[in-house]
């Protein structure tokens, strides 16, 4: 149930983010989640989009350094310590989170969190034996 996430370099200069953003929606590409972690000089902009692959493609053509990465999305009960339950799950099973991020829609009572583990499917294998909400890509773009 992996959800194909844009990994972006983006120069930390005046108009660049800009400049990746229209380079995306001449992909005709909707982003649906993202996340941004900079430096002084850098930063990574992770996205989910409806259409990876030409966004990414596009994104290539202008010369823009970006990679696909497999993550995984779950949905968790939008309340006080429903998170903490997937991440002991996680951690149980020896499974490493390098990093999240997450968002909440207006078509569900749920939070959504996108998760970069080390072993997508040992991370999958014990979130759906412990009944914990797996989204795949068709479910996810739904949600938007």
């Amino acid at each position: 149930m992996n959800i194909k996430q844009l990994s972006i370099f983006v120069e930390n200069k005046q108009g660049r983010l800009a400049e990746i953003t229209e380079t995306i929606t001449k992909a005709n590409a909707n982003i649906r989640a993202l996340s941004i972690a900079d430096t002084t000089d850098f930063g990574i902009l992770r996205i989910i989009v409806d259409k990876p692959d030409e966004a990414a493609a596009c994104l290539k053509e202008a010369g823009v350094t970006v990679s696909v990465t497999n993550v995984i999305a779950i949905g968790i009960d939008d309340n006080p310590g429903a998170f903490s339950r997937p991440m002991r799950l996680l951690s149980d099973a020896g499974v490493d989170v390098e990093y999240m991020y997450a968002f909440i829609t207006r078509k569900s009572e749920k939070a959504y969190v996108i998760l970069r583990v080390a072993d997508n499917d040992a991370a999958t294998k014990v979130l759906i034996e412990n009944g914990v909400e797996l989204l795949d890509e068709a479910t996810f773009h739904e949600l938007m």
